[in-house]
């Protein structure tokens, strides 16, 4: 296929499932509430892209699920789960996969950056006709997207999670002889610091799965920030 497929990897949210350092700062409840809401800006950018969706779910178990969140939005959405293994190799896997079935230009991206919209979708897929792969980096050292038209390296050993991982796979990819392209650097939601970069940048959005990951971001840091008073507050009292 000559279009260019998005590919979502996400995970079904459920309390303690993801988002696990937002949870140790906000509680699993408050974590769960972001994931979801994460995921409904997803959803936004599945509906908006033009051409051939993939998702796939972490766990098997959640295709039925997969098939009626997005089915909702998208009646020729396909469904397919990932594979055991760390990140890298569930990559390597579902890549192989899809290559295999006739897909050869592929854009990844995940639930937890809602920077991205279809313009950068639009944009990786145009940069994909002259170049190999483009990654869309992130302030935290990570990638928000990543896509190529070439099956990827083996992925299993970079690391993952870290603020290596952006250099690292774009290493790894210019080893195995792969042209690269690079988008301005955006952001994802894995801390609560990011909650509140989040609320800044996302302002003036108005697709209403942001607006309210926005207003929601908000509620937690005023709670929290909130506490944080009474806290001291307390702490200052009996000194």
């Amino acid at each position: 296929m000559t279009q260019a497929t998005l590919v979502l990897v996400c995970k079904r949210p459920a309390l303690g499932i993801g988002k696990q350092r937002l949870a140790a700062k906000l509680g699993q409840e408050a974590a769960l509430q972001i994931a979801e809401a994460l995921l409904a800006c997803a959803l936004e950018d599945v509906m908006a892209w033009p051409n051939k969706v993939i998702v796939a779910p972490a766990d098997w178990n959640d295709c039925e699920w997969a098939t009626q969140f997005f089915g909702k939005a998208r009646s020729d959405i396909n469904v397919l789960p990932q594979f055991s293994g760390n990140l890298g190799q569930r990559l390597n896997a579902l890549d192989h996969t899809l290559r295999t079935s006739g897909f050869n230009q592929l854009i990844y991206i995940g639930s937890d950056a809602p920077e991205i919209g279809v313009n950068d979708l639009n944009e990786v897929s145009e940069i994909l006709t002259n170049m190999d792969t483009v990654f869309k980096p992130t302030m935290d050292g990570g990638v928000s997207i990543m896509a190529s038209r070439k099956p990827w390296p083996g992925l299993t050993d970079l690391p993952w999670s870290t603020s290596q991982l952006g250099k690292s796979l774009s290493l790894l990819c210019q080893q195995s002889e792969h042209t690269i392209a690079k988008l301005p650097v955006g952001f994802d939601v894995d801390e609560y610091e990011d909650l509140c970069y989040l609320v800044e940048k996302l302002a003036h959005d108005q697709r209403p799965a942001r607006r309210a990951l926005c207003k929601l971001a908000l509620q937690i840091i005023q709670q929290k920030t909130s506490k944080q008073k009474v806290m001291m507050q307390c702490e200052s009292r009996y000194a």
